[in-house]
């Protein structure tokens, strides 16, 4: 208990260090275009809550960066699997990984802008950074599994569904986590990148680039706030649910190294 009430001084202290150089940044710079101080981004984003249109841009990009997430998720987490039991699917697969790990996001959205519009821009660019991490995570977690156990399973003859959830789950599990851990933060990175590019009405990426059309460098540093907290709560929430379907209430992170 102490450990952790020491980490988490230790975390604000430091939070507090960061945001007193911002300070001293923005007081010695003195030039509200180029950097402003974190209270008055405080301010900006006080006048930018009490407005609708504020939640509904949040709720917009929200929906739509949390659909790209989710269906690469599955997307990886089958492809993984059927990677991991096929070799002619992992092989396969793996130019297509390699390719989507390497092309800029730029050009993505680009791309993303001739074939789906700037509607669907953030769904698909978030689609497609995450499914390669997500894919690679899983295979590595399959083929971590503890063959002594598989040889016992086979010899007991244990059933389909419980091996997956005694054997392969605990294995896996630890990767994925792992990988959301990076994927979840590149969702929201690259999702709302493409927004300021793409310019869809009524998402963040739109408000981010009419702030910096306008000069508004209050506003641009607030809504980055608001895709930072954002962000940490889809985090937060998904490795929760990670977390809860762990046999034992969580595992060690053995996919962090």
């Amino acid at each position: 208990m102490k450990g952790n009430r020491g980490k988490f001084g230790r975390r604000l202290l430091a939070i507090g260090f960061w945001i007193l150089v911002w300070q001293l940044g923005a007081l010695y710079v003195d030039n509200h275009i180029i950097l402003v101080g974190p209270w008055d981004t405080v301010l900006a984003l006080g006048r930018l809550i009490p407005d609708g249109d504020f939640w509904r841009s949040v709720a917009y990009s929200f929906g739509k960066i949390s659909l790209g997430f989710l269906s690469a998720f599955g997307a990886g987490v089958v492809l993984g699997g059927l990677g991991y039991r096929l070799a002619v699917v992992r092989d396969l697969l793996e130019p297509i990984m390699v390719l989507l790990k390497s092309i800029p996001v730029a050009s993505f959205v680009i791309l993303a802008l001739i074939w789906a519009g700037s509607g669907n821009l953030s769904v698909l660019i978030a689609f497609i950074v995450v499914l390669p991490m997500i894919y690679v995570n899983t295979l590595a977690g399959l083929k971590s599994t503890d063959g002594k156990l598989l040889e016992m399973a086979r010899v007991f003859r244990m059933p389909l569904a419980r091996k997956v959830r005694y054997i392969f789950v605990p294995a896996l599990l630890p990767y994925l986590k792992s990988g959301c851990r990076i994927a979840l933060g590149m969702s929201w990175k690259s999702g709302v990148a493409a927004e300021v590019i793409g310019v869809p009405d009524h998402s963040v990426g739109e408000k981010l680039y009419m702030a910096k059309i306008y000069l508004n460098t209050g506003d641009v540093l607030a809504w980055t706030l608001v895709i930072i907290l954002v962000s940490a709560l889809f985090e937060r929430a998904v490795l929760g649910i990670l977390d809860r379907i762990t046999p034992g209430g969580g595992g060690h992170e053995s996919g962090d190294s």
